[in-house]
């Protein structure tokens, strides 16, 4: 799953967390997922971050 697609997905969970419309067990679970694509998202940005100071310093 690519950048946006991960941060649509947290925007989709937020969504279902906010409206209290699921089970306790769902909500637990798409929790879980959530921290998960937050992680994948929080190295992504790492990684791009370390390309620009890269092109950066070449430059």
């Amino acid at each position: 799953m690519n950048f946006e697609q991960s941060l649509k997905r947290l925007d989709e969970i937020v969504s279902k967390l906010e409206n209290n419309e699921i089970s306790l067990e769902e909500s637990i679970n798409i929790y879980k997922e959530g921290v998960e694509l937050l992680g994948n998202c929080r190295k992504q940005l790492e990684q791009a971050e370390l390309v620009v100071t890269v092109d950066d310093s070449e430059s």
